[in-house]
């Protein structure tokens, strides 16, 4: 017996030495920290980024006019008798200029401006739905820890309830099936904790994945267990959706102006010189060419278009529908979860808190069977989770609905 218990102490500090580092080595973060760690390695704000840029360098390229087109051209040439070889032919140098008519170049840049701020906007919203992705994760981190502490208590009960159970059966105060039931007891609360600690894991290996942290990730935040309005904060009051229907509308706008003045044939004017063989006779070449829109006069692309509009059009009406009806939701949400979590860690709390420990006395001098011990045991148990549930869904609530309203900014400074 003294063997197994030398050999499990040895375990249990070559498990401490061997942690010691690790968590030496280990990150603690607040949520801003953590979002700020993870927009510099986000791929999709790199994304985001790089579509950003690329509609930047659209407008710049909408903006430029048509290069001109230097021709050289040889006639009767390659022939025979006085047209053998180059020396005898015409010879014609002409310069020619494409000229944008009805206001393409315009229409162009308004396009690929508008395009610019849907991008804009797109970059807002992949910070906005990873400041959500952070913000879920650091609540799951937060809440696991309290899972943990409670079933850490729980275990530790447990443990005692069955080394008092086993005294009182060896003394004859008690029978054999109270030892039996508290066994039960500890067995069912170290597969608590062990699922605790494994969710806690996940939890701090999920942050320090998105930002780039060593592990072990510890949160430094103290807001968890406030409820107070304070540290709710005030969330922005428009929406990203909302704010990038209505840019996708104005591009597809731009885009109907843009069909509209394609329909004018654009004119190609050229200069040049004409050469005659090895004559020092020279003349002017002037041209003038018009496209003609005979198999394509640009009505499927307008009605492309007005569709593409049209489209864009009904998606911003649904998106505001959406919006509204979205932001009632999750404001109803919000209150709720902040009902709840007042509850849950008021009244409740403390009245579980005390029933357990006048069980805890009453069972130690003999005066509570171990049937309401464990029962108050269970309850305290039971409620301080539900504390935490509650507590979880009220800042889960809180940054969905951040979200929703456009925020990309922590909910939570500390």
């Amino acid at each position: 017996m003294r063997t197994k218990m030398k050999c499990s102490v040895i375990a249990a500090l070559l498990v401490i030495f061997a942690a010691g580092p690790a968590l030496a080595e280990g990150t603690a973060l607040t949520l801003a920290e953590a979002i700020a760690r993870a927009r510099n390695q986000a791929p999709q704000l790199q994304s985001a980024d790089a579509a950003l840029r690329a509609a930047d360098a659209n407008v710049g390229l909408s903006s430029l006019r048509p290069n001109p087109t230097l021709s050289v051209e040889a006639e009767n040439v390659l022939g025979s008798g006085r047209y053998a070889g180059f020396g005898g032919g015409e010879k014609t140098f002409s310069l020619s200029m494409p000229l944008e008519l009805g206001g393409k170049r315009g229409a162009r840049v308004r396009v690929a401006e508008a395009e610019r701020s849907a991008a804009r906007i797109g970059t807002q919203v992949a910070q906005a739905d990873l400041t959500l992705q952070i913000t879920e994760a650091f609540v799951t981190l937060a809440a696991s820890e309290r899972y943990v502490e409670i079933a850490k208590a729980s275990h530790a009960l447990a443990e005692r309830a069955h080394h008092a159970a086993r005294e009182r059966v060896r003394v004859g105060k008690a029978s054999p099936i109270e030892e039996q039931r508290a066994d039960v007891l500890r067995i069912n609360s170290e597969v608590r904790l062990d699922k605790a600690l494994r969710a806690t894991r996940l939890a701090g290996a999920t942050i320090a994945r998105l930002t780039g942290a060593a592990m072990p990730v510890a949160i430094t935040s103290t807001w968890f267990e406030r409820t107070d309005a304070a540290v709710l904060g005030q969330p922005a009051v428009s929406s990203l959706a909302l704010a990038a229907a209505e840019a996708e509308l104005t591009a597809a706008n731009a885009r109907v102006d843009a069909a509209r003045r394609d329909r004018v044939p654009d004119v190609t004017l050229a200069a040049g010189m004409r050469r005659y063989g090895e004559s020092s006779e020279k003349a002017a070449v002037l041209a003038l060419s018009i496209p003609l829109p005979l198999f394509n006069p640009g009505t499927a692309a307008i009605a492309r278009s007005r569709a593409e509009y049209d489209r864009a059009s009904a998606t911003r009406r649904g998106v505001a529908l959406e919006f509204e009806q979205s932001a009632a939701q999750a404001e109803a949400e919000v209150a709720d979860a902040l009902a709840a979590a007042r509850a849950a860690n008021g009244p409740a709390l403390a009245a579980a808190e005390e029933a357990a420990r006048i069980a805890r006395i009453g069972y130690a001098e003999g005066k509570f069977p171990q049937l309401e011990l464990i029962d108050a045991e269970r309850s305290l148990a039971e409620t301080r989770e539900t504390s935490v549930d509650a507590l979880a869904a009220l800042h889960t609530a809180r940054a969905r609905l951040a979200r929703l309203q456009g925020s990309n900014s922590p909910i939570y400074k500390d």
